[in-house]
């Protein structure tokens, strides 16, 4: 695929780039509405089932209170203290009379709330009811209620049972049931008050606030069991989690996936009349969405649309856009024929037209160096007749030749011998079979056989020493012959006027970067702005023609990264240091 891309047109690529763009971009634009559309139409609806979940868990809590101010109301009657008056005292004798007198204060109960199913007052006498119903005849043993009331371990006034059979009467209905300890001065124990809540009076509560019929309400206990019978406690069981966060909070909200793989959301609330029951909702998060699948189509037609849109247009754009690399490309290929003349011109001012002019640069930049380029190859062939005419120089040459004839008259062979080996060594060093690139090794060796055919044609005139850092150096490249010309420069000029021995001492360390060359004598001296002053001279005078010579050919090979120093004190040193850079291409 990738050299697929490589080998297209850069139009080709650039209306591909448009197409994706836009594919992309509109594609993401799409997703994100959509996705914050569905967020915010998600969360609206959260936040109405919890407020009308709220307001539903309000009216039952009303509910649930007012059935026990009316059994407390019940409790404070006069005919119900004086039954528990005979109760404390065990008088079963008076059974039926507080049973006749029950019947009224029963009554207005049931009228109070008329949620109330039916009432039992359970007593270590007898069990005091309406009188109105048929009592089915249950033990202790076999009654749930009791038998819950009587298990309960904690101290409690209030017990709240979930939904069951109602146990007590003929007539059975499911209903939930608040059993109370009975309000009197002393306490009695075995003694409870039933009050059997009607289910269908809690249900209705719970849907009568509901608008959307798509949510269902369902009272729960901390365990996730459904309280009313009528709900199935399997269509929403809730996880481990869920029921972590329902005994945790007291209201908010979440999200699950039931048994079905069918995503729910679900709020809840804490009733305050009983803590351990949670009103929770539930609503298909597929249903409640249905509705912004026309929103997505819409959406998908509208991608749809721009894309077409972008297939066209960015043909075009991109032809547009590249025409003015086509003419630099043309203007590139004339060049590439030898046609340096040509000259790119555009009325935009963007960054092609900035490339293009650029380019007119380059080629006026190329035009120049070709005639340095050109200069440079002739200083160049100059410094190097220059340098094989230093080598040979007549003066040095004839001295040589002279010095070896009259060593040869007077007998002394193994010095001719000597001196003639020297001289050819120093040619052959010399010439290094054509290439301007020697090692530190051979030039040193070269100008050491210098300066021997010297010590024999001026006996007596100078001593040498050579110093070397690190004799790892001689293996170093450098520039040939630029130790002989510094050399020459300091018997010629700086011992011919001496009344004592010159000293010659070649010095060489490197850094990181440079290797640094360093020529002392102790001769004459020199002023070094004068000669610096003659080397820049057109005509260089003969004196300082050495030293022009060598800084001419380090410029040459190394350019700016080479230099040469000239320090001098009269008479005790004079110093010509030599920097050139080790990393050098050759």
């Amino acid at each position: 695929m990738k050299s697929f891309f490589m080998r297209l047109s850069l139009k080709r690529r650039t209306w591909m780039a448009f197409v994706m763009l836009t594919i992309i971009c509109i594609t993401v634009t799409g997703l994100f509405a959509y996705y914050f559309a569905a967020r915010v139409m998600e969360r609206n609806s959260l936040q109405m089932s919890q407020d009308t979940l709220n307001k539903t868990a309000q009216v039952l809590d009303e509910r649930l209170r007012n059935v026990i101010v009316a059994t407390s109301t019940f409790m404070m009657g006069d005919a119900f203290q004086r039954a528990m008056i005979d109760v404390l005292a065990g008088h079963g004798g008076s059974y039926f009379n507080h049973l006749s007198a029950l019947q009224t204060p029963f009554s207005q109960m049931k009228l109070n709330e008329l949620s109330i199913d039916s009432m039992l007052i359970h007593t270590p006498i007898g069990d005091f009811y309406p009188t109105d119903r048929a009592r089915r005849p249950v033990s202790v043993a076999e009654s749930r209620v009791l038998q819950e009331a009587m298990a309960a371990e904690e101290p409690w006034n209030t017990l709240w049972i979930a939904g069951h059979q109602e146990e007590l009467f003929s007539r059975s209905h499911p209903v939930i049931t608040l059993v109370m300890k009975p309000l009197f001065d002393v306490m009695l124990p075995d003694v409870y008050i039933v009050v059997n809540i009607r289910e269908d009076a809690i249900r209705g509560l719970l849907t009568d606030n509901l608008d959307n019929q798509q949510i269902e309400q369902v009272l729960m206990t901390g365990s996730g069991e459904p309280v009313l019978l009528g709900q199935e406690a399997s269509v929403y069981r809730l996880g481990e989690k869920d029921l972590q966060e329902l005994s945790v909070k007291d209201r908010g909200n979440f999200e699950y996936t039931d048994s079905s793989g069918h995503a729910i959301l679900s709020n809840y609330a804490t009733l305050s009349m009983h803590p351990v029951w949670k009103l929770v909702s539930f609503q298909d998060k597929a249903e409640l969405l249905a509705p912004m699948k026309n929103i997505l189509w819409f959406i998908l037609m509208i991608m749809g649309g721009c894309i077409v849109l972008a297939f066209v247009f960015s043909n075009l754009l991109s032809g547009l856009l590249l025409q003015p690399l086509y003419k630099l490309r043309s203007l590139m290929l004339r060049v590439e024929q030898n046609n340096l003349d040509v000259r790119f011109e555009s009325n935009y001012d963007d960054e092609v037209t900035q490339v293009g002019y650029k380019f007119n640069r380059m080629l006026e930049q190329i035009g120049t160096l070709i005639d340095e380029v050109k200069l440079s190859e002739t200083e160049k062939r100059k410094s190097e007749i220059k340098a094989l005419q230093a080598q040979i120089d007549p003066h040095f040459l004839y001295n040589t030749l002279n010095t070896i004839f009259w060593k040869s008259e007077m007998g002394e062979h193994e010095t001719v011998k000597e001196m003639i080996v020297s001289l050819s060594m120093l040619f052959r060093l010399g010439l290094n079979n054509g290439n301007e690139i020697t090692t530190i090794g051979q030039e040193l060796e070269h100008v050491e056989q210098y300066m021997n055919l010297q010590q024999k044609s001026y006996q007596g005139l100078f001593v040498y020493d050579i110093q070397l850092a690190d004799e790892g150096l001689r293996q170093l490249p450098i520039l040939k012959i630029i130790l002989q010309p510094l050399v020459e420069n300091a018997i010629n000029h700086g011992f011919q006027e001496m009344s004592g021995r010159g000293l010659i001492v070649i010095r060489m360390e490197a850094t990181e970067e440079l290797l640094i060359i360093r020529v002392t004598d102790n001769g004459t001296g020199m002023d070094v702005e004068d000669v610096r002053r003659r080397m820049a001279m057109t005509g260089r005078a003969k004196d300082s023609y050495a030293l022009s010579n060598v800084e001419s050919r380090l410029a040459l090979y190394y350019g700016d990264q080479a230099s040469m120093e000239l320090e001098s004190e009269p008479n005790m040193a004079t110093t010509v240091t030599l920097r050139i850079p080790l990393d050098a291409g050759y």
